[in-house]
């Protein structure tokens, strides 16, 4: 069963986005406080999470914080104006997109159906990869059939979409991906003024995965253009099998 769960404390767009996800075929969840709504989201499973910032008990940052650090459901924040620090930050905390209030309900079904497809097709990652389970640099790997990273033989926590990013540029080597173009195949669209989400998703990446985030040696930035995994840090095939032997 498909559910969502609106953790929203303004009864009126509660209302109007359930109905636009009943039309999506999904069953709805309501919470109306941060409290309740991080006791449901932890204690159910949900094919999506819509998040309130301004919440009564506990704000919706804390509540995405606090999500994140035992599941990784999508979450889609929603934002005022105003909340432009708010919005970075919970992007930082592991938010998987945000909405800005006032927003259309064309936009808000689009990003429904953007984030929801690329969390529960986990083969649409493998679409724009290489046919390989694994990728090797240096000290990190990548399993993508177990959506699984090592650093120095320590697992990595990635949301959803920190891990395809990685594997989309990792599996694409020296290949520069513009904010653009990596919106449109990680996110699955491409609404303008929405570059800045790409930038937070790769510096939460590169916090993850970099030793030196002033410095980083895995994801470089092409100045002026966007952004591209070091190839020269991958290791071939033969030596993957040597190690793997050892």
């Amino acid at each position: 069963m498909k559910k969502v769960l609106i953790i929203e404390d303004d009864v009126a767009i509660s209302k109007l986005l359930e109905f636009h996800l009943i039309d999506l075929n999904y069953t709805i969840i309501k919470a109306f406080k941060g409290d309740v709504g991080l006791e449901k989201a932890l204690n159910d499973d949900f094919t999506l999470i819509i998040l309130d910032i301004t919440l009564p008990n506990i704000d919706g940052i804390e509540v995405c914080k606090q999500i994140r650090l035992v599941k990784q459901t999508p979450i889609i924040m929603l934002t005022a104006k105003t909340e432009e620090l708010d919005k970075v930050l919970s992007l930082e905390l592991g938010a998987d997109d945000y909405i800005t209030k006032p927003f259309s309900l064309r936009e808000f079904i689009a990003r429904v159906k953007a984030v929801t497809r690329r969390f529960e097709n986990t083969s649409g990652t493998k679409k724009i990869i290489e046919s390989n389970n694994e990728l090797i640099f240096k000290e990190l790997s990548i399993n993508i059939d177990k959506r699984k990273v090592l650093l120095k033989n320590k697992e990595i926590n990635l949301s959803p979409i920190e891990f395809d990013l990685l594997v989309l540029m990792a599996s694409n080597a020296g290949k520069v991906y513009s904010r653009e173009k990596l919106l449109e195949l990680v996110w699955g669209y491409d609404f303008d003024g929405y570059r800045h989400t790409v930038n937070s998703h790769i510096n939460r990446l590169r916090g993850k995965i970099e030793e030196n985030m002033v410095t980083p040696k895995f994801i470089l930035t092409t100045w002026g253009v966007g952004y591209k995994f070091n190839d020269e840090l991958k290791i071939p095939s033969h030596e993957k099998s040597q190690s793997s032997i050892e």
